[in-house]
């Protein structure tokens, strides 16, 4: 069957609130693997999207279908970014330009990506995260994590950038940010919920 030009989504584009404190944890799909985390007063974005294509051209590759979400000039105020690798459907550069440009958010990401980012925006505050290594960051932290999955963004580069789950843990509870993953007999789920304990929030891509 022919893939649609446009499908209309039923739900009214959201805009959420500037912050979220407290116990409260609030989650917006924008899309795909894009969601607006709010929590512990912090808005944290995972593998942001707002352009039409995800592919290295504009005029060729998988096109957005439905509107995003969230409309990007609704968005709260942006603290933090998540990109867990660099498959162009999780690391879109035209996305993280406007972010910067309009909210300067740090962004985290496993080894290597913070050197693609960085020809499109040299001035980006990143960190970039080796599995089994953790940071903090305004009062929470965020661990990187396996994840079985690959990266390239051409023909010559495959596996030569890290790719992660991110775990972010919480006065909220733990939150479980996978990316994308193939099951593997579901040996990293159960190695992280040892490690970490249990999650108020898993985001998974089955």
């Amino acid at each position: 069957q022919p893939w649609p030009k446009s499908v209309p989504s039923p739900y009214a584009a959201a805009k959420p609130d500037t912050r979220v404190d407290g116990e409260d944890l609030r989650v917006t799909m924008v899309g795909h693997a894009t969601m607006l985390v709010q929590v512990a007063g912090l808005n944290i974005l995972t593998d942001p999207v707002w352009s039409e294509r995800v592919s290295p051209f504009t005029f060729a590759g998988p096109k957005r279908v439905v509107q995003p979400g969230i409309a990007f000039d609704d968005l709260p105020p942006i603290d933090l970014v998540l990109i867990s690798h660099n498959h162009y459907d999780h690391l879109d550069i035209a996305t993280l330009k406007r972010l910067h440009a309009k909210h300067r958010p740090h962004v985290v990401t496993p080894l290597g990506n913070d050197t693609i980012m960085r020809r499109a925006v040299p001035d980006m505050e990143t960190t970039s995260m080796d599995w089994g290594e953790r940071i903090a960051h305004a009062g929470i932290s965020i661990d990187a994590e396996p994840a079985h999955h690959w990266s390239a963004r051409g023909g010559a580069d495959r596996r030569m950038a890290l790719w992660c789950a991110f775990v972010v843990e919480t006065p909220s509870g733990n939150i479980y940010h996978i990316g994308d993953t193939a099951w593997h007999d579901g040996a990293i789920f159960a190695e992280a919920r040892e490690k970490h304990g249990s999650f108020r929030l898993a985001i998974l891509p089955f």
